[in-house]
């Protein structure tokens, strides 16, 4: 089906399954094909919405820059959740998709059920964004150049190469599926939302505020989002943060199978009632609990 941003660009959008609903948010270097082992595994249990992103066919691909950035990502999946029909869902977005999932829990908390920001952070620690910016504006130029070239490096960078070596084959069809994107759509993704999007560092009360379940996933071998990902653990009170060992950047396809498990863990908790928030007596008590000035035990 088709969904119809703001703007008029089409959003071609798959629906898999019956339940509650599950709106899935790509990687840059994704599409909607990259949930396949999540749409299989969760579709009997929920209706699961994958879609592609503005400048990835086949949906539109805008050629002006300026249609491009992390608020209108935003109101594209919106777009989306109205043209399913849902008043709300639980996100599950990956990196790029991961920074939409939390822009929409800050913005539009009624139509989040849960968010799961897997992979998020890059150039979202105090004093990285230059670099980040830099390097993302470096890999728009290479996308429209030398598009081969850039997928090429892209697929082989120090966050992809776990995949590689556990699931050389699964890889491999990850780097032909970036290496078929419309190199306009790369190009312009990464220097219209990438490169310019807020820092979470620069959003902490927004954050804060957000209090619909949060489950943060992230590799402990994703350098670029660690200690983003600490501070968002930091930030939420309502985020719980499960860090996968020797794991890189591409979670769901790398380790698909726990990470399967941890977003239905997180969805059962959630279906039952039974998840809560960080408890207020783990907040703010020094290191062992023996400040001053705090309320007696119970």
């Amino acid at each position: 089906m088709i969904a119809t941003a703001a703007d008029g660009t089409e959003l071609h959008v798959e629906v898999t399954g019956t339940g509650p609903t599950i709106l899935f948010l790509h990687e840059f270097a994704g599409d909607h094909r990259s949930w396949e082992p999540q749409v299989r595994h969760f579709s009997s249990r929920y209706r699961c919405v994958t879609y592609a992103a503005r400048g990835y066919r086949p949906s539109g691909v805008p050629p002006d820059r300026s249609a491009y950035s992390q608020q209108i990502a935003v109101m594209d999946a919106v777009a989306v959740l109205d043209a399913v029909g849902a008043d709300w869902a639980h996100l599950v977005g990956l990196s790029m998709g991961g920074f939409c999932a939390l822009h929409l829990g800050i913005q539009f908390p009624e139509r989040c059920g849960s968010l799961t920001v897997a992979g998020a952070g890059y150039g979202a620690v105090p004093g990285q964004e230059g670099e980040f910016r830099a390097e993302a504006e470096a890999a728009a130029a290479g996308f429209r150049t030398d598009p081969e070239s850039a997928a090429q490096r892209y697929a082989h960078g120090p966050t992809r190469v776990q995949y590689r070596e556990k699931d050389p084959r699964g890889w491999r069809e990850f780097a032909a599926g970036l290496e078929s994107h419309d190199r306009v759509g790369l190009a312009n993704t990464l220097a219209g939302v990438q490169a310019r999007r807020p820092s979470l560092a620069g959003l902490a009360t927004e954050l804060a505020a957000v209090k619909v379940p949060v489950l943060l996933v992230s590799g402990d071998e994703d350098d670029g989002c660690l200690e983003a990902n600490l501070m968002l653990k930091r930030t939420m009170t309502s985020a719980a943060w499960a860090v996968l060992p020797r794991t890189g950047h591409t979670i769901n396809l790398e380790e698909p199978a726990e990470f399967n498990r941890l977003v239905a863990d997180f969805l059962h908790e959630i279906g039952v009632g039974s998840w809560r928030g960080r408890h207020p007596d783990s907040w703010g008590r020094g290191i062992v609990g023996m400040v001053d000035g705090h309320p007696a035990v119970r």
